[in-house]
């Protein structure tokens, strides 16, 4: 055995090699009567191979190597660390029925949809199960065998014995019971994920659609969640291998499902890029379109009923707005907000302006108003979120996805570039920009003086030089503003990086100022730039300067360039930020960690109530309320209705006294009224109240109201149906839970 190099060993093995080597060399010399030093040398020899085996790291130690030279690998080294055992081999594994690949856009897929290659559709897997109905579809799958798309890669029988169809000689042959490992296909569900795992839309299902080429492709609106971008990132995609498991994903983790967060109870996801600069640009006042353009764009409507509206102009042609085509996809909601080009002046009064920047829809019809980021982003009781809450997912996805097609195909057809020419001002205006610098630069001059004949006074709490630096800070940030907002009172809304800003799109009022006005005071840990160079910051100033130039105030444009010192300076502040988004993501890779870690065996259980793997109680209630918080909204706490038991009931469960009835979920108020839970059985009310509802129609007194009235009814709606009054109190999404019943026709309906 030992380190020969005769053959490749474990690390292991070589030290249980060189252990029973010194072991020998040691007997050897214990029984030729070698001298005691030459004993104790081996003996301390073999007592640093036995520490090696178990940590061959030991500080102020030599590790023992092979014959590379080589540390060799110990059991210590093994088990832990990132790559080790527990965290490499037990926590973290490979994983079966998964791909992955780069990800690249495609605006015209559904929110919901994945782009999947051909070469990984080939790959992955379904285990469908075989049936008097599929089994014609799943011979021919079979029959086309592994490499041909769609076809399948193994069947498996009743007994248990897998068929390979890659073997030329493989029995095709299905029966009912088989099972046969397809091609994923169009439609199917699968799990789509990118790292880090940081929130809950971190991972979400999609439904596959196979197209060409090696890429995964996703809809631009759902890179939010994700916190995906297109620069080389790359994701997973998980197939579910069961119908337990794909009901599971597809009941809960669909993206339209998702689209709200309970963290913020916001949307996370909203119109982005093209899209938003797009709709904000179709949406103003003044966009219209021909007959031809406006059939082209009726036809990448979805649900489009065939009818075309009115024309907005008739003379001297036919007309049609842009606001018209959102109509026709915007979701049945009445919606009101203000847009981006609202004036920031309080005088203007939030009604019909010239601005066109109040967004008033109607039972889906815009009436007024330039649709932007402020209606369909991320924010709060947008125009998504209202459409989610009101509307529900599914036609919130059918919104969103016709958002993107229509006004995609109408930018196609109007065009938006920009240039240079959009980052140049005027002559008067870059007057008074370096008029402005100009001016910060002389009050900076008048501090450095006053500082310097002890004139400033020091403001509580800080130094004089603190006070001094502060005050410099603040005059050229000043200055900056100034400067800026010079330039976007000159640029009008023709200039195309306006318009992206607007639209919120892309780019922010501080771009437009530092592209072309002024780029503005450098800052390292919230201060100017600090002396490097013996009280100077580069060789070239004079000692101890304070002025602006050096201690990093770029007073060029990007447009204009900077200077080599600017370009200095401006490269320190920039690795700061590379430098904090490090630390950061190392901060919360190690925190999201420890949480994983801490919660992994915890579950909502079948009470309602949060546990431990061995049973402990964590939460009695899920959030100890109980409460979805992307429904905050449809669950309403009715406090004017409820009597004090009632709400003490809601809290420790029910209180059975004198007025409740024998029958759990049925309560009586007085003679003639009762409160009636939607899940209580017919038979039982039956009995309990001695009436005679039929029994056959529905099983539940829910069941049997939405048999009756054909529909879902909403919380306070009343109903009459042989004698009986039925009030509706309370619902939870699709089910009416708490119904209140008055049997004499003269009560009256309080």
């Amino acid at each position: 055995m030992g380190d020969t190099g005769a053959r490749s060993e474990d690390d292991l093995t070589t030290l249980y090699s060189e252990i029973v080597r010194q072991n020998k060399a040691l007997r050897d010399h214990e029984k030729s009567g070698a001298p005691n030093h030459i004993q104790l040398q081996l003996a301390r020899l073999l007592q640093g191979t036995l520490a090696a085996i178990i940590d061959n790291a030991i500080p102020g130690q030599t590790p023992a190597s092979g014959r590379s030279g080589r540390p060799l690998k110990s059991i210590s080294a093994r088990l832990k660390g990132k790559e080790g055992r527990v965290r490499g081999n037990l926590m973290g594994k490979r994983v079966d029925f998964s791909a992955r690949t780069v990800i690249t856009p495609d605006p015209n897929l559904a929110i919901d949809e994945v782009g999947v290659p051909r070469s990984i559709a080939r790959t992955l897997t379904y285990p469908e199960v075989v049936t008097p109905w599929n089994v014609a579809q799943l011979q021919e799958l079979v029959e086309n065998g592994p490499s041909e798309l769609p076809g399948a890669r193994y069947i498996i029988r009743t007994d248990g014995m897998r068929v390979d169809l890659t073997k030329p000689n493989a029995q095709k042959f299905l029966q009912v019971g088989y099972k046969v490992e397809r091609h994923v296909k169009d439609g199917d569900i699968v799990m789509f994920n990118r790292q880090p795992s940081l929130h809950k839309m971190s991972i979400m299902s999609h439904r596959i659609r196979i197209m060409p080429y090696s890429t995964f492709r996703l809809n631009l609106s759902v890179t939010t969640p994700y916190n995906a971008d297109f620069d080389g990132d790359e994701m997973n995609l998980h197939v579910p291998q069961s119908l337990t498991a794909r009901a599971e994903v597809q009941e809960l983790m669909m993206v339209p499902k998702n689209i709200v967060s309970p963290q913020s109870n916001k949307p996370v996801m909203g119109i982005v890029q093209d899209s938003l600069l797009a709709v904000a640009r179709m949406t103003k006042r003044d966009v219209f379109f021909e007959r031809d353009l406006l059939f082209n764009l009726l036809m990448w409507v979805e649900n489009w009923d065939g009818r075309v509206p009115a024309p907005a102009i008739l003379k001297p042609k036919q007309l049609w707005s842009g606001k018209q085509i959102f109509s026709i996809i915007c979701p049945e909601v009445n919606y009101e907000a203000t847009g981006n080009t609202h004036p920031k002046d309080k005088s203007v009064a939030n009604t019909l302006n010239g601005f066109d920047s109040r967004v008033l829809i109607h039972q889906g019809t815009l009436l007024q108003g330039i649709v932007d980021k402020k209606s369909l982003g991320t924010s709060g009781n947008s125009l998504i979120h209202v459409s989610w809450l009101e509307r529900g997912w599914d036609i919130t996805r059918i919104f969103m996805n016709q958002i993107q097609q229509v006004v995609n195909y109408w930018l196609l057809n109007n065009s938006f570039s920009i240039g240079v020419a959009d980052t140049v001002a005027d002559q008067p205006t870059m007057r008074t920009i370096e008029q402005t610098i100009d001016e910060a630069k002389s009050k900076v001059k008048d501090l450095v003086q006053q500082g310097q004949r002890g004139e400033l006074e020091a403001q509580p709490g800080r130094t004089m030089i603190e006070s001094f630096e502060q005050m410099v800070n603040r005059v050229l940030n000043q200055a900056r503003q100034k400067a800026g907002l010079n330039v976007q009172e000159t640029i009008d809304e023709t200039n195309n990086v306006k318009a992206m800003v607007m639209a919120g799109s892309k780019g922010s009022d501080i771009n437009i100022s530092q592209i072309i006005a002024i780029v503005g005071q450098q800052n390292v840990e919230g201060k100017r730039i600090p002396y490097g160079f013996r009280r100077r910051t580069l060789p070239h100033f004079a000692k101890d300067d304070l002025g602006p130039e050096s201690r990093g105030f770029v007073e060029n444009s990007y447009l204009r360039g900077l200077s080599p010192q600017e370009f200095f300076f401006h490269a320190m502040a920039g690795r700061e930020g590379l430098i904090d988004t490090a630390v950061k993501t190392a901060t919360t890779g190690y925190v999201q960690r420890q949480l994983v870690k801490a919660m992994e065996d915890l579950m909502v259980t079948h009470d309602y109530s949060v546990r431990s793997s061995s049973g402990a109680i964590v939460q009695f209630v899920y959030g100890n309320d109980g409460m979805d918080a992307t429904f905050v909204e449809s669950q309403p706490l009715y406090l004017t209705k409820l009597s004090l038991e009632d709400i003490i009931e809601e809290i420790v469960g029910n209180i059975f006294d004198e007025k409740d009835s024998s029958t759990i979920g049925i309560r009586r108020i007085n003679d003639n009224q009762y409160r009636i839970r939607g899940d209580v059985n017919i038979r039982d009310i039956n009995r309990e109240l001695d009436l005679q509802l039929p029994e056959n129609k529905a099983s539940t007194l829910a069941g049997y109201i939405i048999y009756k009235t054909e529909a879902l009814p909403d919380v306070g709606q009343t109903f009459k149906f042989n004698n009986i009054i039925y009030e509706i109190l309370n619902k939870n999404k699709n089910q009416i839970t708490q119904i209140k019943v008055f049997l004499d026709r003269s009560t009256k309906i309080q």
